[in-house]
């Protein structure tokens, strides 16, 4: 029992530091676009070794080709077409495409 705590710990840990490097990217990215690419890759080797989920808000906001953390209208297009939305990475090219969700309360 005592290594499931510890690994529930750790993996708390973990999320914890994701958040706080997604944090740092968007605080470094106007000084040192380079700094922010850094702090991504960092989160997304943190939640691979520890085999934590990133938040969908912070899936978002980098490129899973290049692991550039993505500004719209500074290095990435965001277009709405056909119900989706298409954000574009400016340095690679790569296009993540996201289902567009409407509210039901019109």
């Amino acid at each position: 029992m005592a290594g499931n705590t510890r690994k529930r710990a750790s993996r708390r840990l973990a999320r914890e530091r994701i958040e706080t490097l997604f944090k740092r990217a968007a605080e470094f990215y106007p000084e040192n676009p380079e700094w922010s690419n850094r702090c991504v890759a960092l989160a997304r080797k943190i939640s691979m070794r520890q085999r934590v989920r990133i938040d969908r808000r912070f899936r978002r906001k980098f490129c899973r080709r290049c692991n550039a953390y993505l500004v719209p209208g500074s290095n990435a297009r965001v277009r709405i077409h056909r119900g989706r939305v298409i954000v574009t990475c400016l340095s690679c090219g790569h296009q993540s495409r996201y289902l567009l969700v409407r509210s039901r309360h019109g």
